[in-house]
């Protein structure tokens, strides 16, 4: 079952799809197996043979889980949300590192140290996790470095790169091909399959980047090993 709650994208729309999100992993109905959020939305993801019960004569799962769902949206308060957390992710800009960064400074008009810069100066929401295990949509990325995709996508983009495409900004969390401009990298591993926690990032996190010379990557990258 979807949850809509909204047609645009924004941090008003995000802190109730985080809301809703946290009412349910905190309290799921009886049946409920997951909860997935997106920009706008919650998919929610129910079990009917533990659903199959509740059913009434003329009525049907759907009937029954929308009707649980509708009680926990009118239990859901836009002030319950998770503490705000900002994770720091460094990254080493240009180069190697990111082979298009100069290709956006162009687009932009703008000197590669500005462009840096701009990139770094914000905090940027996570709305949700997809495309590939662990990578994060980010939301908040300035207009004036925004650029658009590649013509031709890569076939393999590193995982750690800092890409952008359009007037969004994202960290590959895997080896992938893809079609965003590359301006920098990570060495922290956003995606560990081993771990608790496989994501570093949720919807609902902050992001702030902090530049960092090779010489603090390479050193970043050996402890991160």
């Amino acid at each position: 079952m979807l949850v809509q709650f909204g047609k645009e994208i924004g941090p008003h729309v995000q802190r109730k799809v985080d809301a809703f999100m946290t009412l349910l992993e905190t309290e799921p109905f009886l049946g409920m197996l997951e909860c997935v959020p997106s920009y706008t939305s919650v998919a929610v993801y129910y079990d009917i043979l533990k659903i199959a019960p509740m059913i009434d004569h003329g009525t049907t799962a759907f009937q029954v889980v929308r009707k649980l769902v509708s009680e926990k949206l009118e239990q859901m308060n836009e002030g319950t949300v998770k503490e705000r957390n900002v994770i720091e992710i460094p990254v080493c800009y240009g180069g190697s590192y990111g082979p298009d960064l100069e290709e956006v400074a162009q687009h932009n008009q703008l000197s590669l140290e500005e462009v840096v810069n701009i990139h770094a100066s914000k905090e940027y929401l996570v709305y949700m996790i997809g495309f590939a295990p662990g990578f994060p949509y980010l939301g908040g990325m300035p207009k004036r470095i925004a650029a658009p995709r590649r013509k031709e996508p890569r076939t393999l983009i590193p995982a750690g790169s800092v890409g952008i495409a359009g007037e969004q900004t994202g960290v590959y969390s895997i080896d992938t091909p893809g079609g965003w401009q590359i301006i920098g990298k990570t060495p922290l591993s956003l995606f560990r399959p081993t771990a608790k926690h496989p994501s570093l990032l949720q919807a609902g996190d902050f992001v702030r980047f902090q530049p960092i010379t090779e010489k603090e990557f390479i050193r970043l990258e050996g402890e991160e090993a």
